[in-house]
């Protein structure tokens, strides 16, 4: 975009901030994002937001949701639009995302189209569930002598396919999260059993590091039936690795007893 230096003498100046909420509990929010919050003259929020975060936004902040839960119809389009808008019409915009706006949070897109609307920019970290939910299980991603790498696979592509990525992971021993694949379980499993993998340790973790956290273990072949035994569905974190044998003792005793039952 070209033409837009009359811009630069507004003020507020219009400004971006990108901003990572963390993986659900409220009080695992950064600092610096609850000044970025603050701060906001509008703050656009997604689905898996705990409300809690916007009490520390001024009274006169607009706040605006902007989900993409299933049957909602809050495009990339119309949120990038948004973002400019409301930028140039009151000054400082968050967009609030959960987890880490870098991690399949499309926050490197809102912030270059920002950048081409002459828009300052900047990007506050959070916490990914990828890291958290597991830990709040306590199942460490990466420990010395079991696994020493971990893999952040997406479940669904934007063509709603399973990333290539995760057959790839399965030939190493890194602990694999995967996230958004709840509709691929039979998928996941399948590609375990036909690499040999069919009793690898898995977990599936519901509503990461929230009071209402659910969690399911198992073993690859079983992933669906972990899944429906237990109720778990979205938002949930798919855990692949020898590490899920950290988690808690009732838990371990179902892995225990679903290995047993299928040598």
């Amino acid at each position: 975009m070209t033409g837009l230096e009359h811009f630069n003498t507004l003020d507020p100046k219009p400004k971006l901030s990108v901003v990572g909420a963390g993986p659900g509990d409220p009080d695992l929010i950064t600092v610096k994002a609850i000044k970025a919050l603050k701060d906001a003259d509008v703050v656009l929020y997604d689905a898996l937001i705990s409300s809690e975060l916007l009490d520390y936004c001024k009274p006169e902040t607009e706040k605006i949701y902007v989900g993409k839960r299933p049957g909602e119809s809050h495009s990339q389009d119309a949120i990038n639009f948004l973002i400019v808008e409301k930028a140039y019409m009151y000054g400082h915009v968050v967009r609030l995302k959960g987890g880490d706006p870098f991690i399949f949070g499309r926050g490197m897109e809102e912030i270059e189209y920002a950048k081409s609307f002459g828009l300052e920019t900047a990007y506050i970290p959070g916490i990914s569930s990828s890291v958290a939910a597991a830990g709040y299980a306590n199942i460490p991603l990466t420990t010395r002598g079991v696994s020493e790498s971990f893999w952040v696979i997406t479940g669904t592509k934007t063509d709603g396919s399973l990333s290539n990525d995760l057959e790839m992971a399965l030939q190493t021993s890194a602990t694999i999260v995967v996230l958004m694949g709840m509709n691929k379980l039979s998928q996941i499993s399948a590609i375990c059993q036909r690499i040999g993998k069919e009793h690898l340790p898995v977990a599936i973790i519901q509503n990461g590091t929230q009071t209402q956290q659910k969690v399911g273990v198992g073993v690859a072949k079983d992933l669906k039936e972990i899944a429906e035994n237990n109720q778990l569905s979205n938002p949930a974190v798919i855990i692949l690795g020898e590490v899920v044998k950290y988690a808690d003792l009732a838990e371990l005793s179902t892995i225990s007893k679903n290995a047993g039952n299928n040598q």
